[in-house]
């Protein structure tokens, strides 16, 4: 594929789709840093002007990872309804764009043409999109979802608890745990990330995890932030998992380097549906983040975007019940300042979104990054304007193990109640129930975490 475009007086020429997506994309210090970014404003616009005019099916057939070199593209290739591509085949990424921000285009309507889309198809369109085309056309699409409880609904902001401990004390890891629940935190997932990556350390703390929410009927899951194979051996030793966690990266080599592939992800939804403990049916939780495989050096000369919206694709495919993108987490390598975080949480938000998923947010960053806590605060309210399924909170904003800076418990408890949205409504009522929210409302026994002393 060659493209020529002229700007202003100047003709820029794309030699590969891979090339159009990379420069068209906004700017990223990790694209920067792979030697593949637009050299300036006006390349980065004649690249989405070649974007722009592409078609759906332009972008199937140059693909930036042929299938017979990557099981990733083969698994976003397997997915594709072929009768609902046949449809929309010879849309243009622009048109693509206005379907999607049109006014008529419901929920239900992007239902009918999402099954026919590849990952790149979406990782094109998103480059054409504003932050509030981002907002605007996320905020139409709901999944909703079961692994003991339901989460996605319209009006719903569900959460994370997160009370991770730096040598893992169970009793610490409680500790934060009855914070994060007298403020209404918790209803997503108690998901703990271990410090110790044993099959010891992560049974104790799935047991002690379990024996939480047993002890006070709470209507949500638990899970252990493990490697998948961990997990696995805790859970035939007997541990009580609801949900089974891995890091997903967009290129095959990618997942390599996180010591996992298409079989053992089979084998982990194999178990987790014999042997866990939820109803379900959706059993699964990933994590992703722009960035990861340049890390590892297997990103194949693709744009950090791209190949975070082929991790959705990939994470489609298990129908999990969580995702989310760590979106701050790796560092100004990768993005650089608060602007280029908050427009990837944009962007991670509304290509999950489209994927299908139940696509939530770690609104984040490191101290080593240009942004600040005032910054996330803006994030925060952007996406849950999106309508994001659910945000991840920790103690005091301060996660003390991975030493990085997240959304605090009265943080999202400030947005459900700035926004007038709900915890999920099983969640609420056990609220209600123990007198921490009234009418949509924390109370004033709300933040004090004796009610679990």
């Amino acid at each position: 594929m060659i493209k020529q475009v002229r700007v202003l007086d100047q003709t820029y020429q794309f030699d590969s789709l891979k090339e159009i997506l990379a420069k068209a994309n906004e700017e990223k210090s990790g694209d920067q840093l792979a030697g593949i970014a637009a050299t300036d404003r006006s390349e980065r616009m004649a690249a989405k002007y070649a974007l722009a005019e592409l078609t759906l099916g332009d972008i199937r057939n140059n693909p930036v990872l042929p299938a017979e070199e990557d099981e990733v593209s083969m698994m976003i290739e397997e997915g594709v309804d072929e009768l609902v591509y046949a449809k929309i085949r010879n849309w243009s990424i622009s048109e693509f764009r206005e379907f999607l921000l049109n006014d008529s285009t419901t929920n239900e309507v992007i239902e009918t043409v999402r099954t026919g889309l590849t990952s790149e198809m979406i990782a094109g369109v998103t480059k054409l999109m504003s932050n509030l085309d981002l907002i605007t056309a996320a905020s139409k699409m709901q999944t909703v979802v079961r692994c003991n409880y339901e989460i996605g609904q319209k009006g719903v902001l569900a959460s994370r608890a997160q009370p991770n401990h730096p040598f893992d004390s169970i009793q610490g890891i409680k500790a934060g745990l009855y914070e994060a629940l007298s403020y209404g935190i918790g209803d997503a997932v108690i998901g703990i990330n271990p410090v110790i990556d044993s099959v010891e350390s992560v049974g104790g703390i799935l047991t002690a995890t379990k024996e939480v929410i047993d002890r006070w009927n709470i209507p949500t899951q638990n899970c252990v932030l493990a490697h998948v194979t961990t997990q696995m051996k805790a859970i035939e030793k007997g541990a009580p998992a609801d949900l089974i966690f891995q890091s997903l990266a967009g290129t095959a080599d990618g997942n390599k380097a996180f010591g996992i592939n298409s079989r053992l992800l089979d084998e982990a939804d194999e178990l987790i549906r014999m042997k866990g403990t939820a109803l379900g049916p959706n059993r699964w939780y990933f994590e992703t983040g722009q960035g990861s495989e340049l890390s590892s050096g297997t990103h194949s000369g693709i744009d950090q975007l791209t190949l975070e919206a082929r991790c959705y694709g990939l994470a489609r495919k298990y129908k999990p019940f969580l995702v989310n993108t760590v979106v701050g987490f790796i560092g100004p390598e990768y993005l650089y300042d608060s602007k280029q975080v908050i427009r990837a949480g944009l962007e991670d938000h509304f290509m999950g979104k489209l994927h299908g998923l139940p696509m939530g947010v770690d609104v984040c960053y490191t101290n080593h990054m240009k942004a600040d806590q005032n910054d996330m605060d803006n994030l925060g309210v952007l996406l849950a304007s999106a309508g994001v399924s659910f945000l991840i909170s920790v103690p005091l904003s301060d996660d003390c193990m991975l030493n990085y800076q997240s959304l605090s418990f009265h943080d999202i408890a400030t947005l459900r109640e700035l926004l007038k949205l709900r915890p999920t409504p099983m969640f609420e009522s056990w609220l209600e129930m123990k007198g921490i929210m009234e009418n949509g409302k924390l109370t004033r026994q709300a933040g004090n975490p004796l009610l679990f002393g």
